[in-house]
């Protein structure tokens, strides 16, 4: 894979967290892969491939971080809801 260099500034007190350098760049990596995730602007196969991940790898690193790997709109829900209803057996009382 290429890589570009880019400088980021951080605060040295991140530093006197324990974080390494390296420690740092992975969750820069991760940050800006979970923020285009979350924008919609990659797949989360695409999202794992740029960290190295399968697709569920991925997937399980989103639950780790408390991110929502489903995300959808009201319109969304309520067609969901919708068929569950549909599916769902009557039950007579």
């Amino acid at each position: 894979m290429l890589e570009t260099n880019l400088n980021v500034r951080v605060s040295s007190s991140l530093l006197n967290l324990g974080l390494s350098q390296e420690e740092i760049q992975r969750r820069i990596s991760e940050w800006l892969v979970f923020s285009l995730f979350s924008e919609g602007k990659i797949s989360s196969g695409k999202a794992g491939k740029l960290l190295g991940l399968s697709r569920l790898e991925f997937i399980e690193l989103l639950k780790t971080r408390g991110i929502a790997f489903i995300n959808y709109s009201e319109e969304e829900l309520k067609e969901e809801f919708g068929a569950v209803k549909k599916l769902t057996p009557k039950t007579k009382k």
